[in-house]
């Protein structure tokens, strides 16, 4: 009795000190000084950037890269070809669940969950309201960017709703494709409009790692990309085709490849951080992707060569040759353009020996992708100029908005000179000329040797390359080039080109708003909305 009589006496005395301590003092000692209350959005968004290329803020730069954009995109569009080695799916028609959530994950978990948290703080209500409005405009576009790439990976996805576990919505509702496109759009030309030298924003220039807060670039950027949404849309709905259209040329698309969007890679801190995401998927030892090209690609580079002068002059960039490549070194085997050979698209090792009549060694055999833009630190290109050329000439040849200036033919040369000399980014010895250029148009003039559009498509399936989920994208939307599909006895389609993903199969199962919106059924053959889906 005594210790409890004791203890209350000392509970009291405590009291009645505290009733003279300051309020603020007392809620203070609640409050943890370690924890972090307040956002660097600098960080943040910087680090969505680097999410948006390879996923690299997520702690795997090369993860979706290596299942989807090559695993998939890359083999399904037959710029390359894969006989065994790394994740292919897409060579064969086969399933292979990683390629079907990595999409799904790292953008929603990774890149659009840093944007929607700058969107937030920069916002209504946020703890940076006014301060950052470039910032806040630039985060809007990548929002669209990584959107507009999940939509078409899947067709239906939750959006509107998305990204509000922070509100205890762990569970979003799909929705049609045919709802977002018009939101994206919009989007798009509020956030495009707002951008301006004259916002005040501290930090910009160092936190845009892509144009270092050239707010000119970013606008160009963002017309670019209605311009390539609007283009998405043309066969399904002309309407909104054609008002985005004229939008995005009145406010001025890219023109030159010093308008392309890059995003900067380097060799550190570490291997699984801020390097290129693509070249670590072929890295020797690392990634496992054996980076041959395809045949479909090389024959169209060489299509009436008759000397190594006539070949298309990015053969030899986009191509290091028929070569051996270790993690210590390139040697290179045969680099004649003459005689550079694609591996047949749909072949294991043993239908190679088949097919060819004896044992085939696939690296003293098969060309492969030019080791020069495979560097750990190869900047990552997004979008380039050589595109928004092609649309308007696409646009152009289709009547489809009004505004654009020059001619198809114009536009179609325009795009065809700046995706030849892209590729100097990467490497300085990779440079062509504006004669080799000059005398590649004029051995293929426009719209003599093949109708006009099949011409601007296929132009546009070669300047995709690295970017190849979106050559899919534009194969699926038009149907350039022409493509012969493989029928490998292992394929899920019954030798058709697969024409979206499936949806994770977590999400299936966990998501009760799956079975009333998602895109259905769930199978590879189905068709998005502006593919013509429902």
């Amino acid at each position: 009795m005594k210790i409890i009589n004791k203890l209350f006496a000392l509970v009291l005395a405590a009291s009645i000190m505290m009733m003279g301590c300051d309020t603020e003092e007392l809620h203070n000692l609640n409050i943890n000084p370690q924890a972090v209350n307040e956002i660097d959005l600098n960080f943040m968004f910087t680090a969505a950037l680097l999410g948006s290329a390879s996923g690299g803020s997520a702690g795997d730069n090369r993860y979706v890269d290596w299942r989807t954009n090559i695993g998939m995109g890359a083999y399904l569009i037959q710029h390359l070809a894969n006989a065994g080695g790394g994740i292919a799916p897409g060579d064969k028609y086969t399933e292979n669940f990683e390629s079907n959530n990595a999409p799904f994950e790292f953008f929603y978990g990774d890149a659009l969950k840093n944007i929607s948290e700058v969107i937030k703080q920069t916002g209504p209500g946020g703890y940076d309201e006014g301060n950052k409005l470039n910032t806040r405009n630039a985060a809007r576009i990548m929002r669209v960017l990584n959107f507009h790439r999940l939509t078409d990976f899947y067709g239906n996805v939750p959006y509107f709703d998305a990204l509000k576990g922070m509100d205890g919505e762990f569970f979003p509702k799909y929705d049609r494709q045919a709802d977002i496109y018009p939101e994206l759009l919009r989007e798009l030309e509020e956030a495009t409009a707002a951008i301006s030298p004259n916002n005040p924003d501290d930090g910009f220039s160092r936190a845009d790692i892509i144009f270092n807060g050239d707010v000119a670039k970013w606008r160009k950027f963002g017309y670019s990309l209605m311009l390539r949404l609007a283009m998405r849309v043309s066969n399904v709905a002309p309407q909104l085709a054609s008002e985005y259209v004229t939008k995005a040329v009145a406010g001025g698309v890219m023109a030159t490849n010093d308008d392309d969007v890059w995003v900067p890679m380097s060799e550190g801190p570490s291997l699984w951080i801020n390097q290129n995401g693509i070249s670590r998927a072929f890295f020797p030892g690392d990634g496992g992707q054996p980076g041959y090209l395809s045949e479909t690609l090389i024959n169209w580079l060489k299509a009436g060569a008759t000397n190594a002068n006539e070949v298309d002059p990015r053969l030899m960039v986009i191509s290091g040759g028929i070569a051996q490549w270790s993690a210590v070194e390139w040697t290179p085997i045969n680099t004649n353009p003459m005689e550079q050979r694609g591996m047949p698209n749909g072949f294991d090792a043993a239908g190679l020996d088949e097919l060819f009549g004896e044992e085939v060694d696939q690296p003293t055999t098969f060309s492969r992708i030019n080791y020069l833009m495979l560097r750990r630190e190869s900047p990552y290109i997004l979008m380039n100029a050589a595109e928004s050329h092609f649309l308007m000439a696409e646009a152009l040849e289709r009547g489809i908005g009004s505004g654009i200036s020059g001619t198809a033919r114009g536009h179609y040369e325009a795009g065809v000179k700046a995706a030849m000399q892209m590729f100097e980014k990467f490497h300085s010895s990779l440079a062509i000329t504006d004669a080799q250029v000059e005398a590649y148009l004029q051995r293929h003039p426009y719209g003599q040797d093949k109708p006009a559009l099949e011409m601007i498509g296929e132009q546009m399936w070669a300047s995709k390359f690295f970017n190849w989920w979106e050559a899919w994208s534009d194969w699926r939307r038009s149907g350039y080039p022409v493509l012969t599909p493989t029928n490998h006895p292992a394929n899920v389609t019954q030798g058709q080109i697969m024409r979206k993903l499936r949806y994770p199969a977590y999400e299936v199962a966990t998501n009760a708003n799956f079975q009333d919106g998602a895109t259905l059924p769930d199978i590879f053959m189905t068709r998005v909305w502006w593919d013509g889906g429902n």
